[in-house]
């Protein structure tokens, strides 16, 4: 099974949420439709990032990383 790391962009505010899931397609319709508390007001959310992994606890490192001071340098520095 594949896991996936992945960025979204607010629509509503442009801010960006990172998040791991098996399916980030499914994960997306269920942040815009409003299944997630947290995202509720910043919808509609859009993926504009993901990257594969093998395993769960490698995507959840990669995860942990980019929600770091340095992983949210080095996204700023990717999506530009």
């Amino acid at each position: 099974m594949k896991y996936y790391v992945y960025i979204l962009k607010s629509g509503k505010d442009s801010n960006f949420y990172t998040g791991y899931s098996e399916n980030p397609d499914k994960r997306l319709e269920q942040h815009n439709s409003g299944k997630t508390k947290s995202l509720l007001k910043r919808r509609p959310l859009f993926i504009i990032y993901k990257e594969e992994f093998d395993d769960e606890l490698s995507a959840r490192r990669r995860e942990k990383f980019l929600k770091s001071g340095q992983g949210r340098n080095f996204l700023k520095s990717m999506l530009r």
